[in-house]
Parts: structure tokens; sequence; C-alpha cells
């Protein structure tokens, strides 16, 4: 037996999470079986351990996007007992039972080795939060950033504070937008040279082109200011839109992609080949500062996450929190 939490749901639809002993048969199927050792909180898992966002179907259900661990079991020659290996993406924590247990069942297909370089409790510092970062910096290398500060959105926030420093990191000047000025300077020790109030970008305007501003920029908000900044982008510059914090609707017009050339990309890091997997994650143990990454850490155990989940959903979790599941 060992320690999981677990979602239920009564006859009423009501759901309840709490930390429950499970056994290694109540896992689902799976070719591996990993000893996870740290797991994180992410807008996706603060619907899960609630209830559910229309992301889980069956109950009871073990919520938990991501996790690193060793392998303790395989039927697949790719991995062996002893194995470090890290987990994101594949609906695992929302249709299949995720990381916020003590061990956990998989396909092969769903793991990448850990990079030299990174432990487990540091893969979960980066976590889905910062492998979608570096994917959402990779996109932008290869569409060409330009010259100018490169705007980060929701910037206190997991994708947020890895983009800023590792695009910090990188030589680039960047631009955090926070609705929380008391960030600022957690902002500025990763590298952020400049600090943007929110309400300075989440202000409509009629004109659908401003002044070329910025070089490039991660988008973790959507929205109205997914729609602002597409106007202020310069010539040839992209976005990488990662998430809808601000919404999902995008109230704008086509003229910045007709008349300056503007990119927007969608990233998703739910369903990436392994390939590009492999290579985010050797850019992250390239390219991310592990001293930076430490101040991003918000510690936390399995009995910390259901205040965690609701914690999540109203935007009051700031970097990253890391999940000790045997703590």
């Amino acid at each position: 037996m060992f320690n999981a939490l677990v979602v239920n749901k009564n006859d009423e639809g009501k759901t309840s999470a709490a930390v429950e002993q499970i056994a290694l048969d109540d896992l689902p199927a799976g070719d591996v079986v990993v000893a996870v050792e740290y797991s994180t909180v992410n807008y996706k898992d603060g619907l899960c351990i609630g209830p559910g966002g229309g992301l889980v179907r069956n109950y009871p259900h073990v919520p938990g996007i991501d996790f690193a661990g060793t392998v303790e079991s395989s039927d697949d020659p790719r991995y062996k007992a002893g194995d470090k290996v890290v987990l994101t993406g594949w609906r695992v924590g929302e249709a299949h039972w995720g990381g916020y247990s003590q061990k956990a069942r998989v396909k092969a297909d769903w793991l990448v080795p850990l990079p030299e370089g990174l432990d487990a409790r540091r893969a979960m510092a980066v976590g889905t939060a910062g492998f979608t970062a570096m994917l959402s910096v990779m996109a932008l290398e290869d569409h060409g950033i330009k010259d100018g500060p490169v705007l980060v959105t929701g910037a206190a926030g997991g994708v947020g504070s890895v983009a800023t420093a590792i695009l910090a990191h990188l030589g680039h000047q960047v631009a955090a937008v926070t609705g929380r000025p008391e960030t600022a300077d957690y902002l500025t020790s990763l590298g952020a040279t400049q600090i943007v109030a929110r309400e300075e970008l989440n202000e409509t305007v009629k004109r659908p082109l401003e002044g070329e501003t910025w070089g490039g920029c991660v988008d973790a908000v959507g929205g109205d200011m997914l729609a602002r900044v597409l106007g202020q982008m310069q010539y040839g510059a992209s976005v990488a839109a990662v998430g809808l914090a601000g919404g999902a609707g995008l109230p704008a017009t086509v003229i910045p992609f007709l008349l300056r050339g503007v990119n927007l990309l969608g990233i998703d890091s739910v369903m990436q080949p392994y390939e590009n997997r492999l290579r985010a994650w050797e850019r992250i143990a390239k390219d991310l500062p592990m001293d930076k990454l430490e101040a991003m850490v918000q510690p936390a155990v399995l009995s910390d996450l259901p205040a965690l989940g609701r914690d999540i959903l109203k935007g009051q979790v700031k970097g990253r929190v890391v999940v000790d599941v045997n703590a």
C-alpha cells in the first residue's frame, strides 16, 4: 500500500480530495511502474483536484499532470529498473491517473529519460509549466526573435517565471507583465529588465495597430491582452500563445498579420512528439539557470494539494510548486 491524493465524487455530484492508501492493483494499465518522487501544481491540476472542469470523466481519480521519479519495473525494453524519468502531458492526471501518488503506472511512450544535469526535484521545479515555457522560447527562436524587449505576460506564474529566466539567460531584455505589484522584485531577480502593470495592457483600444514595441512575446493570458499585444509587435515578430487565464476569446483583427507579418504560434505541450520533448528537456538543462529555478520553488506535500488547487485557480500561486509525494 502507498499514499495518493484521491478525488471522489458523491451521488450529488460533489467532489472531495484527500490523501488515501491505495494498492498497485488499483493503478490503471500501463507498461512501466514509476516510483514517483516529485510532482507539481498547475492550473489543470487545480481543476482536477476540484470539480474537474470537464477534464475528469471517471472517479475515483488521482490528479497530477506531471511527475519525475525512478522506474520500478518495466515491460518495455526502453526502460529498466533504476532509470530516472520525467513525464508531462498525454492527458495524464486528467484522463489517466497521474503524479499525486507514490507510484504511477503509465505507457512507456509517455516517458522521457531525465537529461544529465537534472534530478527529479529539479525536473519538477521545471515541470509542465517550464517545459511549456521552453517550447515557447524554441518556437520564438525558430521564427526569429527581433531586437528589443521580449514581452512575457502572466510573468509571475509557472510558465511566465521560467520563460523570464530562460530569455534573460539567453541575453534578451525581458518585459514582465504582472497584475501583482508585490512580485516585481521576484521578477527582477529572474532577470526581467522591465515590469509592466497588467492594467496597461488589459485596456482595449480601437486602433488595430500601435507602436512597434516588442521583439517577441510569450503569452500565458490570452483574451483581451493577447489582442492588444498583437497590435504592438514589431514587424515580423512572433507571439507564442500558451494560456487563457484572461479568457479563450480573441477580440482582434487580422491587421497585425497582414500589415506587419506578425506570427501567432500555438504552443501545445500535451501531445508533443518524443523528439521535441527530448530537445526541450536538453535545452532546459543547458539554458535554465538553476539558481533562478530555486528562487521559483514553493515546496509542498500531498496533504497541501486541496488548498493549493483552490489557490492556483484564484491566481494566488507564485512560481513553481514542487510536491514531495513521499514527505
